[in-house]
């Protein structure tokens, strides 16, 4: 299994165009629509950027993996369902960047209602049947591009690279892919899909992870985001004595493939998709990608059979491993934004905590420092109250285990005073004290 492919089958040459030409479809005033981070199509991005004339382009998408520099021209309004570094980057900056309010799985109707024009996508190049398939993104676009494909007034777009891996769904009712016969038109390039950094755990993330690894006994099913903590479990996960894991993800990452690699996962009797690791989307390291290039046991379906949390339930032993910006001694969860300050997005987080909460047996973690130091300062991120203008991501009533490096607070049917306490023992200790008095008027 894996392995880069080097044959693929023929592109119909009516169907062929330069990122330019492909570009130059796009009216000045018009609406684009394009997949979350992976599914994004790299050589037609910058072209859009070489265009100067736009006088009203409207693009949704969501976490941009790359400084595009169409996103900077005037004219171009960039609707996103979720921010990274470089939507941060270029809101500072004064440009045009609006924040969309939905979870991973409202992405698909919120296109479905907004009806861009142009559906863009990337994928891998055609097989000898002409399927192309979508690579590193299911999501929340895949009804969509059928849509657009299907409509003569819009156009789809599709980007093959060598490049991306070749990708499975499960089929018949997710065949991750489209066909060259349903494609307006098709560009090809050689752009390889961004490579992420993979973080060195520090000494906090190390001190969470070990308290996180308690909560996962051989045979649980596997959710992890991306960061330090996710990768510590899952490296604690590979190098200990346990096993026999299954794997539900809306992202998968390198630490996955690590516990794959390790021979830890069997996806064996988990509930639901028994055999196969399923995600909705992957991004990680180049190896990642080269490993994930035609494997069978790894299969990507879209958001909303992924993310229903009667689906995530459904798996054997379920644990959800997730992160957050700060938590108040109630458990509501801010995991996206602080005050006015939008950070990153909803994404599946919600799902993920609602998710295990329907079975008893099954775990939703949410794990972060106790402390953060923006400009320098350094704050709790437990606090009584959060700032006024926080959202909160997820609710009081969702949460279960609340971990930083001093502790594990359990909140699952405790009262609003006991979860309070629990909340307070597990801050840092230069703001214990001050906690555990607010914790008290509970």
């Amino acid at each position: 299994m894996g392995g880069r492919r080097s044959q693929h089958g023929p592109i119909p040459d009516a169907k062929r165009k330069t990122p330019a030409e492909a570009a130059a479809l796009l009216r000045p005033r018009d609406s684009l629509g394009l997949p979350l981070g992976p599914g994004q199509p790299p050589a037609l991005l910058r072209a859009l950027g070489e265009r100067d004339d736009w006088e009203e382009l409207g693009v949704f998408t969501a976490l941009l993996m790359g400084l595009y520099p169409v996103f900077t021209r005037p004219g171009v309004r960039h609707l996103s369902g979720f921010f990274g570094p470089v939507e941060r980057g270029l809101r500072a900056a004064g440009h045009d960047v609006q924040f969309v309010p939905a979870d991973f799985r409202r992405f698909t109707r919120i296109l479905e209602e907004l009806r861009p024009r142009v559906l863009a996508t990337v994928a891998a190049p055609p097989d000898a049947e002409g399927r192309m398939s979508l690579s590193l993104h299911a999501g929340a676009t895949v009804e969509d591009l059928h849509r657009a494909g299907a409509d003569p007034e819009r156009v789809l777009v599709v980007e093959v690279s060598s490049a991306f891996p070749r990708t499975r769904g499960l089929e018949p009712d997710f065949p991750h892919a489209l066909h060259v016969d349903e494609v307006d038109w098709i560009v090809e390039s050689d752009a390889a899909p961004t490579a992420l950094p993979e973080p060195e755990p520090s000494a906090v993330d190390r001190a969470i992870a070990e308290h996180a690894r308690r909560f996962i006994a051989s045979g649980s099913t596997l959710q992890t985001g991306i960061g330090g903590v996710p990768s510590q479990v899952v490296r604690l996960l590979a190098e200990g004595p346990g096993g026999d894991y299954g794997v539900h993800s809306e992202m998968f990452t390198t630490g996955l493939m690590r516990l794959h690699q390790a021979g830890k996962v069997t996806n064996r009797g988990k509930g639901i998709f028994d055999g196969f690791s399923v995600c909705t989307f992957a991004a990680g390291s180049e190896a990642l990608y080269a490993w994930l290039d035609g494997r069978e046991d790894v299969r990507f379906l879209p958001v909303g059979r992924v993310n229903a949390a009667e689906v995530i339930a459904a798996n054997r032993n379920m644990v959800a491993i997730n992160g957050a910006l700060a938590v108040d001694l109630q458990g509501q969860v801010a995991a996206d934004a602080l005050g006015r300050r939008q950070h990153s997005g909803i994404g599946g987080a919600e799902d993920f905590a609602a998710g295990p909460g329907l079975e008893l047996s099954d775990r939703s973690l949410i794990c972060l420092p106790s402390t953060a130091s923006p400009g320098g300062r350094r704050i709790s991120r437990i606090v009584d109250t959060f700032e006024p203008g926080t959202p909160v991501t997820s609710p009081r009533h969702q949460a279960d285990l609340l971990i930083t490096e001093y502790g594990v607070a359990e909140l699952r049917g405790r009262t609003v005073g006991e979860r309070a306490r629990a909340l307070a023992a597990i801050a840092h200790p230069d703001y214990r004290d001050e906690l555990l008095r607010a914790a008290a008027e509970w």
